[in-house]
């Protein structure tokens, strides 16, 4: 069954209130994630990215769908189960409590949770089989090649050629994508007709360059496309842990022809209700499908080819990050992450350091998501204290205490749209949604955050700057005692707003500290919450405990 968010949002149908006024739509998807195995760093990698921008999206007044999921079909899965002496569908129901606890516990808002196992994927690919083969871009024949299981991907003999070279394995056949050895599989099998696609899809690209991001992805995929495009296995017949193909007993769909439906299946295909006919009027095409670099050619190649032959819109974006590596503290040498090296850094230890906030601004801001990144404790350490600890923390400890000392615990009484334009805190201040928003836009994290750190790193400056403490002692002075203290509290209220998709606690508690509602915690006017001078005068100040007390060193 659909989870809650989805039900709810079709609820808006059922009871006739229609989708929120004047709200743009915007399906933000994660990939559905293999329950071979526990969600480990590269998976919660992927869910924050898309949390970020969800909550972005959100807080900007977008009407978010945000989709996550898992992929529980196929042979890898079912040899996961049965090494764990369990029947497929036990082992991935045991396996859906790590994923979502683990989500919850970072902080991952997500609105639906899709399982290819429910049953309405299973009547969404079936609808699929009955409408590809209307379409008559479906044909039986005969497979005869190689098949890696790990990555559940179909090899021509080219590319296995290809790798055997490069890789120095001649004859021993590995896979060109992860190196552990190919299976040759023969088998009666259903293909799609993927040949049949290479024109339009180079006219997507060619007209929609910002449908592969970054860009360097869209010239690689461009470039496999250009280089020819066979007929894809869409079926198999030698294992049964799958949606069966509902015209021909014996077979049962190909992984990933099931798994890429999932974007479609939570916006109600396959269900002829009015109810979905009108969630899918309102979400599809998804804006933004985020995967990583490793399955791009699925999401990109097969994934709008599907859609072209059913004659249905395709996605507006598909964003590929990088991989996450180790930068060994010794060398400085970037590794690959794996438990024989043991190098492998679990979420739960960096939950450990730097806690869930810490956590998710440092995967956030300190790595580039469209490229592959060295990470270390050292490092995040370094991140952790210098931003949270010594910079935003600091900020707001002196700021509140000083409202709280000379304003009797409370926000002085300022119009803080007559401060003059030459203040440096509102100067920044002036236009920074625009300039966050475009970074925001283009998944550009580090970007957006250093658009708020500059105001943070500024209002640090503009305290010892202006010393207060000196100002205070002059009761001449006191108007400008008020400006100043004001100032740094509107400062910390716009860097909140702005840092609430990272870190949505810690900002939910500064703001709460200022004796900010909830209608402006939970707001969705984040460029009317960005303008200056909002702050009222006479609001409670709670100084409270450090936000980020700093780390010792871990060396």
């Amino acid at each position: 069954m659909p989870s809650c968010g989805t039900i709810s949002k079709l609820l808006k149908f059922v009871e006739g209130a229609g989708m929120p006024e004047g709200k743009q739509p915007y399906f933000i998807t994660t990939p559905i994630y293999y329950v071979n195995a526990k969600p480990h760093l590269g998976t919660a990698y992927c869910s924050l990215l898309c949390d970020v921008q969800a909550r972005f999206r959100r807080a900007a007044g977008y009407d978010v769908l945000f989709l996550t999921g898992m992929d529980e079909h196929g042979e890898k899965v079912a040899q996961a189960a049965a090494e764990h002496g369990m029947e497929p569908q036990a082992w991935c129901d045991s396996q859906a409590p790590y994923f979502k606890d683990l989500w919850d516990e970072l902080e991952v808002s997500y609105d639906d949770f899709i399982r290819t196992t429910e049953p309405r994927q299973y009547r969404a690919v079936q609808y699929l089989w009955e409408r590809m083969r209307d379409s008559g871009y479906i044909y039986k024949g005969s497979y005869d090649g190689w098949y890696c299981v790990h990555e559940e991907t179909y090899f021509t003999e080219t590319q296995v050629e290809k790798a055997d070279e490069e890789q120095g394995t001649k004859g021993q056949h590995l896979c060109p994508d992860c190196h552990r050895p190919l299976e040759r599989v023969t088998e009666e099998s259903w293909f799609f007709k993927l040949s049949e696609f290479q024109d339009r899809l180079l006219k997507l690209y060619e007209e929609h360059p910002e449908f592969v991001e970054p860009d360097f992805r869209l010239n690689e995929v461009r470039s496999f496309v250009e280089s020819g495009l066979q007929d894809v296995s869409v079926s198999r017949t030698s294992f049964d842990w799958g949606i069966p193909v509902p015209f021909d007993e014996g077979h049962v769909t190909y992984v990933w022809f099931d798994a890429l439906l999932n974007y479609y299946t939570a916006v109600g295909y396959g269900d002829d209700s009015p109810e979905a006919a009108a969630l899918r009027a309102r979400f599809w095409p998804a804006q933004m499908h985020v995967v990583g670099k490793d399955i791009i050619r699925f999401h990109c190649v097969i994934w709008p080819a599907m859609l072209m032959a059913l004659g249905e819109s395709v996605p507006e974006r598909v964003f590929a990050h990088g991989f996450l590596n180790v930068r060994n503290s010794e060398t400085g040498a970037i590794e690959k992450m794996s438990k024989s090296r043991g190098n492998a850094i679990a979420p739960e230890d960096v939950v450990k350091l730097l806690g869930v906030e810490g956590y998710r601004y440092y995967f956030m801001t300190d790595v580039v998501p469209g490229e592959d990144s060295g990470i270390s404790f050292e490092r995040m350490e370094q991140v952790y204290n210098a931003d949270l600890a010594n910079s935003w923390g600091n900020l707001v400890s002196r700021s509140l205490n000083m409202s709280d000392k000379y304003f009797a615990g409370c926000t002085p009484h300022v119009d803080g749209a007559l401060i003059s334009d030459k203040n440096p805190l509102k100067a920044l201040a002036d236009g920074i949604y625009g300039r966050y928003a475009t970074c925001m836009d283009h998944m550009n994290y580090v970007g957006a955050k250093d658009v708020v750190m500059e105001l943070v790193h500024a209002a640090n400056h503009y305290i010892e700057e202006s010393a207060p403490w000196n100002v205070a002692k002059d009761p001449a002075r006191v108007s400008e005692l008020a400006e100043i203290i004001y100032s740094l509290l509107e400062a910390i209220r716009i860097s909140a707003h702005l840092l609430m998709p990272f870190m949505p606690t810690t900002s939910a508690e500064v703001l709460s500290r200022m004796s900010l509602g909830e209608d402006e915690i939970t707001s969705c006017a984040l460029e009317k919450d960005c303008t200056w001078g909002k702050l009222s005068g006479g609001l409670a100040v709670t100084k409270g405990e450090a936000l980020f007390p700093r780390l010792a060193s871990t060396k």
